[in-house]
């Protein structure tokens, strides 16, 4: 049951999260919703997390903001799992507890469960578009379930009173395709963390760089569907563009792809996953970030790689296409045009004046993008679905 909290005049709620991905795990949508439902937290709300069993939680017992689940192993995303629940337990424990809105953060068999039991008992839903799952299918070889998972999904969030979309590229594809009721929700940076007074000079000595070297850096989940090869690609373009300098790429992540990349790169740095302290001091100790996602929704890394003062290299979508202008804090290319985000790169390193200049706009800008705003707007827009003013569009049942 919702309180009025007549001090600070809003209505403190009860928030029901369902995810099938949650810290300590290590990606996007996990980092994504540890900050907002601590600032939900902070704001006053009570925040109810249901997701499946993590390893280091293995014994733990459910709680009145904790729902544990089982989970299977998500087939091609080590580490990553669906969630399931019966329609019975959920039911039962929102009677008891009842929330005054759900948030859907996954569109697995959890989400899907939680969606129904939400409706059958008139609680609103909020949902989140925090993944493309549709076109991962084209990468793992079963592009004939694009369409249908495209369908499924437009199913799925258009029962929900409210969509959120981190990126207005995504909301434009998004519309293209006939979802309903969207609304931007961004992200933010930890702009203390990820900061470039992390340099390291021990750190680069250990990559083998010495002072004036150039770090090329790529951060993220070594997955098919990020584009990888393109990394190679550049690297070599950069070293036959600029014989007399010196690169060295060093890759910051983990995934089926490993092998394969470090087969292919046998010069480069492999460092494997890094966690807080350490990620930031592995970004700040770069010098230009490598980003040739084609799959993003949003891409926290991008903000992050900002935030440390790198100069990015990316395509003009998600938050690239949100946060950089060419030129000024970083440097685009169209979607898809692999010779133009090679030449990007080689641009940002034609002159060091260049590089440093976009450097310095490059945190200016990331130093902004705090997450106390986005978790503002999140609370407003599960306000408005609580007070029944998500939008005027009934829906569907």
């Amino acid at each position: 049951m919702a309180l009025v909290n007549t001090d600070v005049m809003t209505t403190a709620l009860h928030i029901a999260l369902i995810t099938e991905t949650f810290p300590p795990e290590i990606n996007g949508v996990a980092n994504t919703l540890g900050h907002l439902s601590e600032g939900l937290r902070a704001r006053n709300h009570r925040v109810e997390v249901v997701r499946p069993r993590q390893t280091d939680d293995a014994n733990q017992r459910s709680t009145d903001v904790l729902m544990l689940c089982r989970g299977w192993p998500l087939p091609g995303h080590p580490g990553l799992q669906w969630g399931m629940t019966s329609t019975h337990r959920l039911t039962r424990r929102w009677q008891q507890q009842r929330p005054d809105v759900v948030y859907i953060a996954t569109e697995g068999p959890l989400g899907l469960c939680a969606l129904r039991v939400a409706r059958r008992l008139g609680i609103p839903v909020v949902s989140g578009f925090h993944t493309n799952f549709q076109q991962y299918f084209n990468q793992y070889g079963l592009s004939l379930f694009t369409r249908a998972m495209t369908r499924y999904l437009r199913w799925f969030h258009n029962r929900s009173n409210l969509t959120l979309v981190p990126s207005a590229s995504q909301r434009l594809e998004l519309t293209r395709r006939h979802f309903e009721r969207l609304e931007l929700l961004a992200r933010g940076v930890d702009s203390q963390l990820f900061n470039p007074s992390k340099r390291q000079t021990s750190l680069r000595q250990s990559w083998g760089l010495r002072e004036n070297d150039i770090a090329l850096l790529h951060v993220g989940r070594l997955a098919p569907e990020k584009n990888l090869g393109a990394l190679k690609h550049c690297l070599d373009a950069l070293q036959a563009r600029y014989p007399a300098r010196r690169f060295k790429l060093i890759v910051v992540g983990d995934g089926q792809k490993r092998a394969a990349l470090e087969a292919s790169l046998p010069e480069a740095v492999f460092c494997g996953v890094q966690c807080a302290e350490a990620l930031a001091s592995h970004y700040a100790s770069g010098d230009v970030f490598l980003f040739p996602s084609l799959s993003e929704t949003f891409g926290n890394v991008v903000l992050e790689a900002l935030a440390s003062g790198l100069g990015v290299v990316a395509y003009d979508e998600a938050a690239a296409g949100q946060h950089i202008r060419h030129g000024y804090n970083g440097v685009l290319a169209m979607p898809g045009d692999e010779y133009a985000w090679i030449e990007a790169a080689c641009w940002l390193l034609e002159a060091p004046e260049t590089l440093r200049t976009i450097r310095l706009n490059a945190r200016c800008h990331a130093s902004r993008q705090r997450w106390a705003a986005i978790v503002e707007q999140f609370e407003g827009q599960l306000l408005r679905a609580f007070h029944g003013c998500a939008g005027s569009v009934e829906v569907p049942g």
